[in-house]
């Protein structure tokens, strides 16, 4: 059992930030019948699927129908950056929602009074049944900006020094922009533990299966769930010399040994 499962349903995205990786596989968005397949290959494994590697999972024109056919067996959880939250405004098969704020810039044609208005509206709609993490883990000027409009709308208090509960279910999520792991990197951590294969994995939009979110262009590809059951990935070798270098406080692939997340996290 993995602690959770991410499952790509589209790597498309509607905005070009700055912070985030590049995606430069080809474009596609998840048919409803190959998303039934592997919904049916990795039951058993993971009571909590997210719906998001890179892109923007709203970006998808059937998203609400795989919320709803995910949740039968798990957990659903989506991270988003907010601008097509209103596509999900009635679908409370959600258990959590992650809406990165610092996404916000008004370059994507909609104001910040919008921008928020909308995701209040969403807010206000589901937070009875879905928690709600709202991010700022990179440093956007409009920020402050947006702490006084959520400040003013829940008539609380909030500083953008600690994590906070706003109202029951929602809350605000502070951390700070890392460095995405890149085979071009000067990072070289060979000594270090990791959480991937032990309490996740990752699954790309083609079915290509990789060890964590962070692989975000498929390059430890560990096989393809279209071609191959969970159980025989895991007892490959790769994937075992991995787990057992995790195990053992080493890092055996390369891009793995480039990736800073967890430092930066501590």
């Amino acid at each position: 059992m993995y602690k959770k499962i991410y499952l790509e349903v589209t790597n498309n995205c509607n905005l070009n930030c700055s912070f985030c990786t590049k995606n430069k596989r080809i474009k596609k968005f998840i048919s409803i019948e190959d998303y039934l397949k592997i919904l049916d290959k990795i039951k058993g494994y993971t009571k909590y699927l997210y719906l998001h590697i890179s892109g923007e999972p709203l970006m998808h024109p059937q998203i609400n129908e795989l919320i709803n056919l995910g949740s039968k067996n798990f957990h659903i959880n989506i991270t988003t950056n907010g601008y097509l939250i209103k596509r999900i405004y009635d679908n409370h098969n959600i258990r959590q929602i992650n809406i990165s704020l610092h996404s916000f810039n008004p370059e994507y044609k909609i104001n910040l009074n919008d921008y928020m208005h909308n995701i209040i509206d969403v807010i206000n709609n589901l937070k009875n049944d879905t928690y709600i993490s709202l991010r700022f883990w990179t440093y956007n000027k409009y920020n402050e900006e947006i702490i006084k409009i959520l400040a003013s709308s829940f008539q609380v208090k909030i500083e953008l020094k600690n994590n906070f509960k706003i109202v029951d279910n929602v809350y605000i999520s502070i951390g700070h922009e890392f460095i995405w792991p890149s085979l071009d990197s000067d990072v070289n951590i060979q000594n270090k533990t990791c959480y991937a294969l032990r309490d996740h994995l990752g699954i790309l939009v083609d079915g290509t299966i990789i060890p964590c979110c962070l692989d975000t262009e498929g390059i430890i590809q560990l096989g393809n769930i279209f071609n191959e059951d969970l159980t025989s990935v895991i007892n490959s070798q790769r994937y075992q010399t991995m787990l057992k270098g995790f195990q053992s406080n080493k890092r055996i692939e390369k891009l793995c040994q480039k990736c800073n997340f967890l430092s930066d996290k501590n």
